[in-house]
């Protein structure tokens, strides 16, 4: 592994150590075992390797159950018919990764605060779209790209938004794949 790579790994190694308030620069360099210079070199500032970190990890396990919940629901019935059960897949998703989602939006506050990081974070939010889009394709040929898209988008804010629901009120009333379609109905009307 590269210095990078390296700097990557170190940092969610000394986030689950440490934790996101305590981590320092100083702990992450010393658990890739790189010099603190380097984190400059390749992130510009530690607050953008730690969304970086944070984002690789969380997003690989958790995209790959989202596209999951949209195949399995997806097969063989329309977008309409899919979207109860790919909506009780997402909520599967989030409640099988609590701790990686509250990482995840602990990181998101130190984001809204730093230009470089939401850049990244922008460039990252459009790799999701598109994540999401290609099985939403493969099982809903009908969609057009941009009608992909466009589905895509509502998707990914709706999990991120029931997602921290979940997180911050979990004995609350939490939406279900069935409500998610009763609303839709009652908008369509």
């Amino acid at each position: 592994m590269g210095n990078r790579e390296d700097l990557l790994a170190g940092a969610r190694q000394a986030i689950l150590e440490r934790g996101l308030a305590k981590v320092t620069a100083r702990d992450i360099a010393g658990a890739a075992g790189v010099s603190l210079a380097a984190i400059g070199y390749h992130f510009g500032t530690k607050d953008r390797l730690v969304a970086e970190a944070i984002a690789e990890a969380t997003g690989n396990e958790i995209g790959e159950g989202m596209r999951r919940a949209i195949l399995d629901a997806g097969e063989g019935r329309s977008l309409a018919q899919s979207l109860e059960a790919t909506w009780n897949g997402m909520v599967d998703v989030i409640q099988s990764h609590q701790d990686e989602l509250t990482l995840s939006f602990e990181s998101g506050v130190g984001t809204a605060r730093s230009t470089e990081s939401q850049a990244f974070m922008s460039e990252a939010t459009a790799e999701v779209y598109a994540a999401l889009s290609g099985p939403l394709r493969e099982v809903h040929p009908e969609l057009s790209e941009d009608d992909a898209h466009a589905v895509a988008k509502v998707y990914f804010a709706l999990f991120q938004g029931i997602a921290l629901q979940w997180l911050v009120a979990p004995a609350g009333e939490q939406l279900t794949g069935a409500d998610v379609v009763r609303a839709v109905r009652a908008m369509g009307r």
